[in-house]
């Protein structure tokens, strides 16, 4: 999976050491990668085209119930006057044996991933029996390939180990009967599990691979999120209503009110958003949303009279919710203060808070069971005045280099607005205090880097109309606009998850997404958004 790098130390089949020690899954709930499997008569072989910093093909051998790797950076081939170059590489879990798809930019070994070919192969020349990995500890593995395009006698043999004990190995095939004089994998790019090239797949991935999680919860399926939808009934019940009605949905019923009530104004081109469409759209959407929202306090941005006035922050859960919707009483609530916040736990709960006039969906960084734990670090690069969409970009992207260096995951969202933000998973630990002073070292290495762009002042008048990376938002009920969350704007953009690879894309922006197409873009890419909900990350030290 990684890049055409050497691998460090002797090779030890059946481990995962490395593969473990590059992505730091200390940091991570366990399993790790599977248990050794059992020994088998036909071990599987796969090679993966892997479009990372550098084109290079991973040739891969099931040995004792791991993947023995070796990055190949000309591919293997059927010419046996050719030799190639490969770098042995970490050990990879079975896992990974049959992903095709995108690994995230940032993370280790990003980039777009097929399977060139896959088969069976079958230790030779390597003992009596023939014993694989004491072939590897010797340095030359002879051994016969039946795969779709490579088949025949292969052997790899060790020619160099360095002083860091990286080792180069040689790949090459035997003159025998499929032994095939100028044979270019590059002739034959086309994945044997779905037949598409990377082009295809970067352009389409249905799986993403991310590689700072353990195994068992790397790979996400993203052309079906496996959540409950709305279902036909349900879409069709709702076009029955004139201007209200009650809405059978998720096994509650809601009284809708004033749906034919313009929300958000028309864009060029487009209809006006009604109530109708938002509370359709919140139906949508929530069982994707409520995994960022539940068991957490929101705060509600009301525009009951749309978009096009001022709108006010409702905290406090109005009397009049129905009971069955989930609440959650601060025990630190000052008198006089908000005490009670819905909480929302179940798809509902979320298109009843459209219905109240709720345009905007901010929950709280930390849950209810630890209001003083947050669960993110947040980076906000708010734009000033004078900012250009470009110069965002620029932010953005050191941000995410300086991820990549620290071996931090983290994904970036636009946030329909003008700006983007990066949510940074934790593991529990940290104050808000704490998380806010990682944030600001972080913000402000970067900052340091383009000065011009970035202002340290704290009222927008003395900012010159510079941009500001905002660490403030690290706090006990501050709150960032949650993933999906409409804003009061022409059009109702959301503010929608991004790949990292999107930060190059010059069609990219950051209000382009709406209620009405960021739907048919999670069917298309999946909930870009995920991996903050795996497991959480310690911050290193920075500086």
């Amino acid at each position: 999976m990684g890049p055409p790098s050497a691998r460090r130390g002797a090779p030890v089949a059946g481990s995962l050491e490395e593969y473990r020690r590059k992505r730091d899954f200390t940091k991570t709930r366990e399993p790790a990668g599977t248990a050794p499997a059992p020994k088998i008569a036909a071990p599987r072989f796969v090679v993966q085209r892997h479009r990372a910093r550098r084109l290079h093909y991973d040739f891969r051998l099931e040995i004792e119930g791991v993947l023995a790797s070796w990055a190949v950076p000309k591919g293997p081939t059927l010419d046996p006057a050719v030799r190639r170059a490969a770098f042995h590489v970490e050990d990879h879990p079975l896992e990974y044996f049959d992903f095709e798809g995108v690994i995230p930019a940032g993370e280790y070994g990003g980039g777009d991933v097929i399977v060139w070919d896959a088969g069976t192969w079958q230790a030779d020349e390597a003992g009596d029996p023939p014993d694989a990995p004491k072939a590897l500890k010797k340095g030359e593995l002879h051994l016969d390939l039946k795969g779709e395009k490579l088949r025949g006698r292969f052997i790899l043999v060790r020619t160099r180990t360095d002083a860091q004990g990286k080792e180069q190995w040689l790949l090459l095939h035997k003159r025998d009967e499929y032994a095939v004089e100028g044979w270019d994998p590059e002739d034959y790019p086309r994945s044997v599990l779905s037949g598409r090239t990377n082009d295809e797949v970067k352009a389409g991935p249905e799986r993403l691979w991310h590689s700072n999680l353990p195994p068992d919860q790397a790979s996400v399926t993203l052309k079906d999120p496996g959540r409950r939808r709305l279902s036909e009934d349900e879409r069709a019940e709702l076009d029955t209503f004139g201007a209200a009605g009650t809405w059978h949905l998720f096994g509650r019923e809601l009284h809708l009110t004033n749906l034919d009530k313009v929300l958000f104004p028309a864009r060029a081109g487009e209809a006006p958003v009604t109530k109708r469409d938002l509370v359709r759209y919140a139906g949508e959407i929530a069982p994707i949303a409520v995994r960022y929202l539940e068991h957490r306090a929101l705060n509600m941005h009301r525009f009951p009279n749309g978009a096009g006035e001022k709108g006010f922050w409702h905290k406090e859960l109005p009397a009049h919710a129905p009971a069955w919707v989930p609440r959650w009483d601060n025990p630190e609530a000052e008198p006089g203060k908000s005490r009670t916040y819905l909480v929302v736990d179940e798809p509902a709960a979320l298109v009843w808070a459209a219905n109240f006039g709720a345009l905007e969906w901010h929950a709280w960084t930390s849950r209810t069971d630890n209001p003083h734990q947050p669960t993110y670090a947040l980076i906000d690069l708010d734009p000033g005045e004078r900012t250009t969409w470009e110069d965002l970009l620029v932010l953005a992207r050191l941000h995410r280099t300086a991820l990549e260096h620290l071996q931090v995951r983290g994904q970036p969202k636009v946030t329909g607005r003008r700006g983007i933000q990066i949510w940074v998973p934790i593991r529990p630990g940290p104050s808000f205090s704490e998380t806010r002073e990682w944030t600001e070292k972080l913000s402000r290495t970067i900052g340091a880097v383009v000065p011009k762009l970035v202002s340290w002042k704290w009222q927008v008048s003395e900012r010159s109309g510079l941009a500001r990376l905002d660490y403030t938002q690290n706090a006990l009920n501050k709150t960032l606009v949650a993933p999906y969350s409409p804003r009061p704007a022409p059009g109702a953009p959301v503010s929608a998850p991004i790949s990292w690879d999107e930060l190059d894309d010059p069609a990219l922006e950051p209000d382009a997404f709406t209620i009405r197409s960021v739907l048919g873009r999670i069917a298309e890419k999946g909930d870009l958004f995920s991996s903050v909900l795996h497991s959480g990350q310690e911050l290193p030290p920075i500086g």
